[in-house]
């Protein structure tokens, strides 16, 4: 089986639009992992900055990260995200070496 690969995103919501953001992303992640090939998605606030998110989504394949972005319902749906964010930036991550924990997460 190959790698996963990795949608992530660095979100900083405007002020005082973090609520707005979390619903309108939760939305939209409900929806793209309902799609063929996707896999869990992850929202993280900064420790360090706590107005920067950053979001990780798992899919099968590069084809399928493609097949979600090119869907009809992608632009309306992340515009619905994009109305409470001031800065934005994606990428998609290829998964190179992978190193299994030893113990269990608790």
């Amino acid at each position: 089986m190959s790698q996963p690969i990795y949608t992530t995103g660095s979100w900083k919501p405007f002020p005082g639009h973090e609520a707005a953001f979390l619903e309108a992303w939760k939305d939209f992640m409900n929806w793209a992992t309902g799609l063929p090939g996707a896999g869990q998605a992850v929202l993280a606030r900064d420790e360090r900055d706590p107005e920067r998110f950053v979001s990780f989504a798992a899919w099968e394949s590069i084809d399928a990260v493609r097949a979600w972005k090119s869907s009809p319902e992608f632009k309306p749906r992340m515009s619905r995200v994009q109305e409470h964010i001031d800065k934005f930036a994606p990428t998609e991550l290829d998964v190179v070496l992978q190193i299994e924990p030893r113990h269990a997460l608790r």
